[in-house]
């Protein structure tokens, strides 16, 4: 697999050796090389354009702007991959959804490391693509199996596969999610929300029960009135998700 990309950096010596790591690396494909992120958006649109690796501090237009507009466009949004000598904008690069973050200098092995994540999110995409040929009913069984064993979330700029059996409960803070597993004693945390993660998951294996909390229904250890327990944690059951919770209960009881 080749992976299209251009770099973009007002500074000539940083754009050099960013280009200069694509060229070197064998499935990257250096389509476009920009010192102005304007001249870059203009590229984008004219072509096909998988990645890009961006530098922030620009004038006129820099590269949390143009992250931004990319983000509402329709049509061809490249994934992103900051390059930049500020650790400040690491928080506005996850916001804007950027693949990862290169801080600036840094050496071939960082670049390598970053140019996989690429990668391995384009294999991820093509592989969700793929259709069979014949229209049989047994791909789609195995499709939606899989779709209910797992989910990727995005974790540190990567994406991180969590098996859907591991997760106790979801809690909701802000612009932030902690997933708490059975197999790790910390939550892992992903900028996202609740309302995103809970069209994803399969609803007769979680239930959203109170605004900050979705729980995996079999693992419930014992119920109250208006409570639930998950292992040592009390989740209170919220007034607007009591009938959905009483009728899943009303199977059971």
């Amino acid at each position: 697999m080749t992976i299209n990309c251009i770099a973009v950096d007002d500074e000539p010596l940083a754009l050099g050796l960013v280009c200069a790591f694509i060229e070197q690396t064998p499935f990257l494909n250096l389509v476009g090389r920009y010192s102005s992120a304007v001249d870059a958006l203009k590229a984008i649109h004219a072509q096909k354009v998988d990645v890009l690796f961006l530098d922030i501090q620009m004038p006129d237009l820099n590269g949390i702007e143009l992250a931004r507009v990319l983000d509402n466009s329709k049509t061809n949004k490249p994934r992103i991959i900051f390059t930049t000598a500020y650790n400040q904008f690491a928080l506005e690069g996850y916001r804007v959804d950027a693949l990862d973050y290169l801080l600036k200098p840094f050496n071939y092995e960082e670049f390598l490391h970053a140019a996989h994540k690429a990668l391995a999110y384009a294999q991820l995409v093509e592989k969700s693509k793929a259709t069979p040929l014949a229209a049989a009913p047994a791909p789609a069984v195995a499709e939606e199996r899989i779709e209910d064993e797992y989910l990727f979330l995005k974790v540190e700029y990567q994406l991180v596969r969590l098996a859907l059996n591991d997760i106790l409960y979801i809690e909701g803070l802000k612009d932030y999610v902690k997933v708490w597993l059975q197999s790790a004693e910390k939550p892992i945390l992903s900028l996202t929300s609740l309302k995103s993660l809970e069209e994803k998951l399969p609803s007769k294996k979680f239930m959203r029960v109170h605004r900050s909390f979705i729980v995996s229904l079999d693992k419930i250890n014992s119920i109250t009135r208006n409570a639930l327990q998950i292992g040592k944690i009390n989740i209170t059951v919220g007034d607007q998700y009591k009938e959905a919770f009483s009728q899943f209960l009303s199977k059971w009881v």
